[in-house]
């Protein structure tokens, strides 16, 4: 085993051959956004109880994008369609009621799940994500290694101390993007740091794909901060690592898993490691050449849930392929839950409000539940 920050691209794909789907289970399509001339980009999704969710993006038509949300206050049956301000990022739900929306241009906070949402002052920097343990004490994450606390809800913000760039780094091609809690005490940041290349594509990786190829993966930078007392102090950390950490989730054991995203050119688009906590020893538990996992949950039981989409070509993330879910109990033998065929994108995101209410938004539009 390694630590977090320092460790080689070791096991094996550990999906099990020949594994039976679970048919006890399978992912429904609840809403779809199903339009000739425009569609629907599902950003992200929060879903902090049974009944209430939402899912926000962008409509686009042609070149115009107008900020948009769809809610629900059953569970799915019906969705809501509540117009946004300005371009959204990611949400936070702390309960069923009380969240708050990262956009473009600030941050909104609503009372009545997703809405109506009321704009927050204005925030020292860009974000890109807030985690809160309660009401008022929670962190923001952004570009230039931006870490913020508050201790009013949002009204104000305070940067860490341990965030702080150290004179050796680019600044401007640092980033924190995720923020993820073991307990109320154990809590991780994660970032990093990707200089441009020396001889950057000018064109869409889709339109020129022989360059995209041609540019191989190399180590970077990754960033950690950590605390052991709910925030009140955090301790930095770094080292150089291929791919970046893209997601991290736990269960209230300490148990998690930490999702891996790589480049074109590297074997595998993806891989999935289990995390001891406290203490951050990781393990290889999931990498196929073939699925490109986009996100991971981990129930309060110990099941996890892996959600990406078929890899067909050597570029990926082009064009939307077949989204597929793996599911485990012991991190070893992995098995496939029936997905809608009509089910296609290019990234996913998975949010649950308990163990037996599980539901996947796919880029494309698309809200699925998971029927057992």
């Amino acid at each position: 085993m390694n630590s977090l920050l320092a460790r080689p691209i070791i096991g094996l794909c550990l999906l099990a051959a020949g594994a039976v789907p679970a048919a006890a289970q399978q992912w429904q399509i609840q809403y779809f956004y199903d339009h000739a001339k425009s569609s629907f980009i599902i950003c992200d999704m929060q879903f902090p109880s049974a009944r209430r969710g939402a899912a926000v993006g962008v409509i686009r038509d042609g070149k115009r994008e107008e900020p948009s949300s769809v809610v629900t206050a059953d569970g799915g049956l019906n969705w809501q369609t509540v117009p946004l301000k300005e371009p959204p990022v990611s949400l936070f739900f702390l309960n069923e009621n009380l969240g708050w929306l990262v956009t473009t241009k600030g941050l909104w906070q609503t009372v009545e799940a997703g809405r109506s949402w009321t704009k927050l002052p204005k925030l020292p920097t860009e974000i890109f994500r807030v985690y809160f343990l309660d009401e008022k004490h929670g962190w923001a994450v952004g570009p230039k290694k931006t870490a913020l606390e508050t201790l009013d809800g949002g009204q104000t913000w305070t940067a860490l101390g341990a965030a702080a760039p150290e004179d050796s780094e680019d600044i401007n091609y640092s980033s924190y993007t995720w923020i993820a809690f073991a307990t109320p005490r154990n809590g991780l940041i994660t970032g990093w740091n990707i200089p441009p290349r020396r001889f950057e594509a000018a064109l869409p990786k889709w339109m020129d794909p022989d360059t995209a190829l041609r540019q191989r993966e190399t180590p970077h930078l990754s960033f950690t901060l950590t605390t052991s007392d709910g925030g009140g102090n955090w301790a930095a950390a770094s080292a150089s690592l291929f791919g970046i950490i893209a997601r991290v989730r736990f269960s209230p054991d300490g148990k998690g898993l930490e999702l891996m995203h790589y480049s074109e050119t590297f074997r595998f688009p993806s891989e999935v490691y289990g995390i001891e906590w406290p203490g951050g020893k990781t393990h290889t538990v999931f990498r196929d050449a073939k699925l490109d996992v986009t996100d991971i949950w981990l129930a309060t039981d110990g099941t996890a849930y892996l959600s990406g989409t078929a890899v067909r070509g050597k570029l990926r993330g082009v064009i939307p392929d077949k989204v597929q879910v793996l599911t485990s109990k012991d991190f070893e033998h992995w098995t496939p839950i029936p997905v809608d065929y009509h089910a296609e994108a290019t990234a996913t995101i998975l949010a649950a409000s308990d163990d037996d209410h599980l539901w996947m938004a796919t880029d494309t539009g698309m809200i699925l539940k998971l029927v057992r």
